[in-house]
């Protein structure tokens, strides 16, 4: 009977997180893959931390730093005894192929995607189209979720859609007008990423990359300048030799940032300057700002000085400290120029000013001006720089640190209410709560749809892709969007559709002149290009000495010199992308070659 169907199921689920918890678990209670026919295989390569405990339920206080797949595989055991489940600690991806590869998911009757990134969903949606698989697809934001059925034949794959790009905040709003504690959060993560991550790497690739100073003077716009005046400044101006010179650099930056930059924007937009039409510049969401004066017994001043010189002194490989007192004393003895508005110096107002100054032409002296200052990079043999990675989630290296101070003093700078460590981790992460409730309802949908993939519909009216909103509240389903359709000639054919070609005939496999003569002749399709990957292997304008050499050589033996690495044991077939054109010489839409050659 359909129970039988159920538990001699063979399922794989892809990640045991929040969702892989909630699948796992209604799957051994729904008696998936607990036959000796069924089993369930669930990989996920993330450790168990103290903050999944709130919302991923298979886990205990006790099991933090162990494995998720094998916590979770281990408590639906203890629920239901007769499931068969496998975990795995791998990533799915062409590092694991060796794993997951055609014997692997030719035995699975369905995929569940229990993932957090795009990446990983589009790559597992690929594989699954190629082995003819359903995949359910969920996923959840807040109290936001869906679900997606993925049906070999009928339906659309996951990759065929894709979301509209977040907005982003415009840069004139960052850098001149912020009115929100949002705004200065993103500023204060892109001063921790300019100089503490993408000017350090910019930096170890002009001492190790010999093209590296070619390659930048190729650039657009201002981009050769800012890039070399980054490098100027990590090597010549701004490395440091004692922790010393990491609390004075912190000193000046500060002193830059939150009082220089402010009072250069008010010399340029005095408090009441007025519009050419006679409105206050400073009013609606232009907040007039008030400069900093620094403080020893400020404590924010404070905070921003002692991360922003640790963080510096970590980049160089130098002991720092946490003792304010001693830092305080340093501090004392730093000599900050004193500072003069000047005149001519342009502000960018709005998104086109901002688009236009980034591509503005570089000045050629003023990039001449820079070279002449920069060493030459065998100088700096053997200096050991580190970029930082911004990691929210370790309270002790500093990084939400210095992103608190940056944004609560910008934020002070233009009157905005400053935002607590908590709530600035929070909006700095992108953080959006999890809900134990949307995840629960995502799976609860899931396993109604596996039901029926597992009585064997295979209509579209049959399935329902499922969208919620907790907060509305809003259910809403859909009929899956069915596969589109393309034609070549008198045949139809769709994503999920293949030239499934075997390479090999009576022990010997085809070479490149016979591939394309097949073809010519199976199909009456003239092949103009053809790819493997990111390799092209033949083009209808390749050189005829090229072309001569590869056309008698065998198509594995192709693949293997264009792509200068040996095709790997566990592979059995190959994937071709072809442009080809009919009788009549027009370009022609045709699916993939899954070329079979072992």
């Amino acid at each position: 009977g359909f129970q039988q169907q159920l538990e001699s199921l063979k399922l794989f689920v892809v990640g045991a997180g929040a969702i892989g918890c909630e699948h796992l678990k209604n799957f051994a209670m729904m008696g998936v893959g607990c036959s000796s026919q069924g089993h369930i295989t669930v990989t996920d390569m993330d450790t168990i931390e103290k903050s999944n405990l709130n919302r991923q339920f298979l886990f205990r206080s006790w099991d933090v730093t162990k494995m998720k797949s094998d916590t979770a595989a281990a408590a639906v055991k203890a629920m239901n005894s007769a499931c068969s489940i496998t975990s795995h600690q791998n990533r799915v991806g062409p590092d694991s192929e060796n794993i997951y590869h055609d014997d692997f998911f030719e035995g699975l009757d369905l995929v569940a995607n229990a993932l957090d990134n795009v990446d990983a969903r589009s790559y597992m949606d690929r594989r699954c189209v190629y082995y003819q698989k359903p995949l359910l697809e969920s996923g959840t934001l807040g109290t936001k979720g869906n679900v997606q059925v993925v049906y070999p034949k009928l339906t659309e794959s996951y990759s065929s859609s894709h979301d509209p790009p977040e907005k982003s905040i415009p840069i004139c709003t960052l850098k001149n007008f912020p009115n929100a504690i949002e705004h200065t959060l993103q500023w204060a993560r892109d001063c921790f990423e300019g100089l503490f991550t993408k000017s350090v790497e910019t930096a170890k690739q002009y001492v190790t990359d010999s093209k590296f100073l070619e390659r930048t003077m190729k650039q657009a716009g201002m981009l050769p300048v800012e890039t070399l005046q980054a490098v100027r400044d990590t090597l010549v101006q701004n490395r440091p030799k004692t922790f010393d010179d990491c609390v004075a650099w912190a000193r000046l930056e500060f002193q830059s940032q939150f009082t220089n930059q402010i009072k250069q924007l008010l010399f340029n937009f005095p408090p009441d300057q007025t519009t050419d039409s006679g409105q206050p510049f400073w009013s609606g969401p232009k907040r007039c700002p008030k400069a900093h004066e620094f403080s020893l017994d400020n404590p924010m001043h404070m905070d921003y000085v002692v991360a922003g010189a640790n963080l510096q002194a970590e980049v160089y490989g130098i002991a720092g400290t946490r003792d304010r007192a001693k830092i305080a004393e340093i501090l004392s003895k730093v000599a900050v120029p004193e500072f003069k508005p000047r005149s001519g110096v342009k502000i960018d107002l709005t998104e086109s000013d901002a688009a236009a100054s980034r591509n503005a032409s570089a000045d050629t002296d003023e990039l001449s001006r820079i070279q002449a200052t920069l060493p030459a990079p065998s100088s700096f043999a053997g200096i050991k720089l580190t970029p930082l990675d911004f990691e929210k989630d370790d309270d002790t290296n500093f990084h939400m640190d210095f992103i608190v101070a940056a944004s609560n003093l910008r934020a002070t700078n233009y009157s905005i209410e400053p935002a607590n460590h908590h709530k600035s981790k929070l909006i700095a992460g992108k953080i959006i709560p999890a809900i134990a409730t949307t995840t629960a309802a995502v799976s609860g949908l899931v396993g109604l749809e596996l039901y029926k993939i597992a009585q064997g519909h295979n209509t579209l009216e049959a399935y329902k892709n499922g969208f919620l909103n907790l907060a509305l509240p809003f259910f809403g389903f859909s009929e899956p969007i069915s596969a589109p359709k393309q034609k070549f000639y008198d045949t139809e054919f769709t994503l999920w559709d293949c030239f499934d070609v075997e390479g090999r005939k009576d022990g010997n496999e085809m070479n490149l002149k016979e591939f394309i003569n097949y073809f010519k002749e199976k199909h009456r399709l003239e092949i103009t290009m053809l790819s493997q990957g990111v390799c092209m292997l033949y083009s209808f304008f390749m050189s005829q000495s090229k072309l001569q050499e590869r056309l008698t050589l065998k198509m594995s033996d192709v693949v293997q010199r264009v792509s200068k690495k040996k095709i790997k044991p566990h592979v059995r077939a190959l994937v071709f992308e072809l442009c080809c054109s009919d009788e009549d010489g027009e370009d022609v839409e045709v699916p993939y070659v899954k070329y079979r050659f072992r």
